[in-house]
């Protein structure tokens, strides 16, 4: 026993002996590569171990997870399960007093609401009979639908014969099974998720009705589901995939999290398709696996990065350290030799470093520049302040990229303009210890750069912006000396642009250029610059457009005759110009037709009554004369209405002729009631022939409006017939054939006072687009409308500075009519007749005891 430690500490001491001697004979790369792949066995080794470790608590904690969600759903499921149970044998007990007469609907009445609430998840209990007539029924959420015989009509938790709903089709199958028969999920009158339990009521084994019990699926949750399961776990009600009902809410707008563990169990006894799902949140799995695991890992590549990197720094410090020194000489040399002047600051602005060209652009030796600080003596007395905005500038790191432009001031008073570009200065460990100035004169340079900016900018600015096309042509040869972006997007870079513009042949060269006088006219030069400029319109089929061409003669740079044209693009104007003048005369001419068709309908409705009275007047007289029966004074008196008649028909015809001939508006001043009675009368016709009502509504004392009356009349007019028409196309019941129209005086901040005239009526109303284009030239909500109407309508009234709209009326969501609106500017401080008088608001108009009735 005693011989066994020292044996092995022999042993132990030949390995290591014999480990030394092996690391002796390896090269010394082989040795730091060895001593690399040491530690990083021993990293990747321990992040093995510690992977494995984490595995194994996270299956252990799944599994006691899920343990304990199986449990927690199975005493959920077999609470429901006991429940329903206890009520369904509750309800085979009332079924069987109920067959066998023992209660009557006031006791079954009372049994059900202590049933109700005794079970807060039952919402609905009833006795319906064979043929599905209610004999009892307790409504939980409606207490005022309790009732018995005389709640026989239709109640959506009741069965419906050939109703296709859930309610229906249990209630076939408890009467075939003669059984108690659980309804599949359906949706309850407020939305929420129920289902029904049907009892039959069996009377000597006929089937005389059922006991019908609805229940809520999320009370059934929130009621038989034990506090301490749904702390622990999250408890649903599933069908199919459709979740019913949860125990727990999501947030409103946030996806809810997938859950870790499920577990579903059927929801006995109901059998119909419901399905109880556990689900269960693990909260520790998140803190092991994305914090500690994900820590270790991240020390572990953070170890072998730093075993690398260490590795790598060794080998290359030696040839850093070399490459540094010979660096740090070629950029000294390059300094010195440069013309750049540079200059380099400490942080608090103390100058630390200038080249040899930087004492000679300021005249000021190293000595006097090292170590000085702001002011500096190569600042100018009279920018001192402003140089020093600069430097803050500077040493704050706001410099721009660009450089900036500062005046300098040499050692004997002479100033120059210098630019100067500002870098960081870095010190091995990163730190900015500093800043390195450079500087160029650049006084020569900036003086060339200004005269040729503002010379480029002058010509580009004024030509190259021009919309229309610039061109200079050499006369003699024919050559094209400019032009500009237009004429380059138009005609591309050579001549012939050119002169099809001017309408003439490119000249042929060979002319000596020397000669003062114009080959082709024959004029001298001077005579040419002189003379006007041409202006025409030239049409270019190539590129279907319309140019305004104007051109002249002038002497260019070099001493040739050129000839300049400047040609502006009139397409368009003249394509408006003549779409204007066509779509004038189609609306003039249009608006004859209506106004002659509006004529025609109006005199043949219009006249058919009076002249009716008048053939009926005078046969009448006839038949009396012929049989003597008829006096003088009976013979008068009919006579009189005869030519009251035709009289009538004369003033339909006055009134519609008047109407119509006047073409040019003629405004004057008149009284609001005075065109509402004549644009109503005209209306009337067509009311009547439609069988529409019209309330119309004008407000007292109103200003006289300054318009065209016939005009306005129009506008009415359309407006009222439109209305008539929309309700009469859509076959609108009696209560609906109604029209207002209202005058009512408005004040705005935008527009000030205006009188508004309002048709409203109680059609079907249009649709978002149909309003969207309503005022549209030549569109059309009628088959046979052409669509010039409202829009002659809203010229009218834009030609009087007023404005139209049209808009639907709602009831909720539903389309109850449409509102037609136009105003038309007054001052409303005419209204003087007594002071102090508030205007009627658009709520009166059906109860203003003063609306009349067409």
């Amino acid at each position: 026993m005693s011989s066994s430690p020292l044996v092995s500490q022999t042993y132990s001491n030949r390995l290591s002996r014999l480990a030394g001697r092996w690391w002796r004979r390896q090269s010394p790369s082989r040795q730091d590569r060895f001593a690399t792949i040491g530690p990083l066995v021993s990293v990747l080794l321990f992040l093995a171990a510690i992977t494995a470790a984490f595995w194994y608590l996270r299956s252990e904690e799944i599994e006691r997870s899920s343990g304990a969600l199986h449990r927690d759903t199975e005493v959920a499921q077999q609470q429901i399960r006991l429940h329903l149970i206890e009520n369904q044998e509750q309800l085979v007990r009332m079924a069987r007093e109920v067959v066998t007469r023992d209660i009557d609907a006031e006791a079954f009445l009372a049994q059900a609401a202590s049933f109700q609430v005794e079970r807060p998840e039952v919402r609905l209990i009833a006795w319906v009979n064979g043929s599905r007539r209610v004999r009892a029924l307790h409504d939980a959420q409606n207490p005022s639908a309790e009732g018995g015989d005389e709640l026989a009509g239709p109640h959506p938790s009741l069965p419906r014969d050939g109703a296709s709903t859930e309610v229906e089709e249990t209630f076939m199958a408890t009467r075939l099974g003669r059984q108690p028969v659980y309804s599949p999920a359906y949706r309850g009158r407020d939305g929420e998720w129920v289902f029904q339990i049907q009892v039959p009521l069996l009377d000597r084994g006929n089937f005389s009705g059922a006991l019908l019990v609805e229940y809520s699926v999320e009370a059934m949750l929130r009621y038989l589901v034990p506090a301490e399961v749904t702390r622990r776990h999250a408890i649903a009600v599933l069908n199919g995939d459709q979740t019913l009902a949860g125990t727990v809410t999501p947030m409103p707008g946030r996806d809810r999290p997938a859950p870790a563990l499920v577990y579903e169990l059927p929801l006995t006894p109901a059998a119909n398709g419901l399905v109880l799902k556990g689900q269960g949140y693990r909260t520790s799995i998140g803190l092991i696996g994305n914090t500690l695991f994900w820590m270790v890992v991240a020390l572990s590549v953070l170890t072998l990065w730093m075993l690398l990197g260490t590795w790598r720094h060794v080998r290359r410090r030696t040839q850093i350290q070399n490459a540094l020194v010979q660096e740090t000489n070629f950029r000294r040399a390059m300094e010195n030799s440069m013309l750049t002047g540079m200059r380099a600051m400490d942080m608090d602005g103390r100058v630390t470093y200038v080249n040899p060209a930087f004492c000679a652009m300021t005249g000021y030796t190293e000595s006097e520049l090292l170590n000085g600080k702001p002011p500096f003596p190569y600042w100018p007395p009279d920018r001192i302040e402003e140089n020093s905005r600069l430097l803050q500038q500077e040493l704050q790191g706001r410099s721009p990229a660009g450089g900036i432009e500062v005046k300098v001031m040499r050692k004997d008073g002479s100033v120059f303009d210098a630019r100067m570009y500002v870098s960081p200065l870095i010190d091995p460990k990163g730190h900015q210890t500093g800043w390195m100035t450079s500087m160029t004169n650049i006084t020569e340079a900036k003086r060339i750069r200004d005269q040729l900016s503002a010379s480029h900018e002058r010509f580009t600015t004024v030509l190259e912006g021009l919309e229309a096309a610039v061109s200079v042509l050499s006369v003699q040869q024919g050559e094209l000396l400019f032009c500009n972006r237009s004429y380059r997007l138009w005609f591309g870079a050579d001549a012939k642009g050119h002169s099809l513009l001017a309408n003439t042949a490119p000249p042929t060269s060979g002319t000596d250029a020397e000669d003062p006088v114009d080959t082709l006219s024959g004029l001298p030069t001077q005579e040419l610059t002189e003379a006007g400029g041409q202006t025409r319109e030239v049409y270019v089929e190539a590129l279907q457009m319309w140019f305004d061409v104007r051109g002249r003669y002038l002497q260019w740079t070099d001493g040739r005759l050129a000839h300049m044209i400047i040609a502006t693009d009139i397409t368009t104007r003249l394509q408006l110009e003549e779409q204007a003048r066509q779509q004038e005369d189609r609306a003039q001419v249009a608006s004859r037709l209506i106004t002659m068709g509006e004529m025609a309908s109006s005199v043949a409705h219009e006249l058919n009554q009076p002249l009716t009275a008048i053939t009926n007047y005078c046969n009448g007289m006839v038949s009396r004369v012929r049989a003597g029966s008829i006096g003088q004074e009976d013979l008068v008196a009919a006579l009189q209405k005869t030519a009251k008649q035709a009289e009538r028909a004369g003033q339909v015809i006055h009134r519609i002729r008047n109407f119509v001939k006047r073409s040019g508006p003629q405004r004057q001043s008149v009284r609001v009631q005075t065109i509402v009675d004549d644009a109503l009368e005209l209306a009337s016709i067509e009311l009547k022939r439609r069988k529409v009502a019209l309330q119309n509504y004008v407000a007292q004392r109103l200003p006289e409006l300054h318009v065209d009356p016939i005009l306005i009349e129009q506008v009415l007019l359309n407006l009222l017939k439109n209305a008539a028409e929309a309700i009469d196309m859509a076959q609108m019941p009696a209560s609906r054939r109604n029209i207002e129209l209202r005058v009512v005086p408005r004040h705005t901040p935008e527009d000030g006072g205006a009188i508004e005239f309002s048709v409203t009526d109680m059609g079907p109303g249009m649709s978002e687009e149909a309003l969207a284009r309503l005022f549209e030239a030549f569109h059309s909500t009628k088959a046979e409308g052409m669509g010039i109407g409202l829009s002659l309508c809203r010229s009218i009234i834009e030609s009087h500075q007023g404005r139209m709209k049209a808009q639907n009326l709602y009831n909720g969501s539903t389309v109850v009519g449409c509102r037609m609106t136009f105003t038309l500017p007054v001052d409303l401080s005419q209204r003087a007749d007594v002071p102090n008088v508030p205007e009627v608001p658009d709520e009166a108009a059906a109860s203003n005891p003063n609306a009349a009735s067409s």
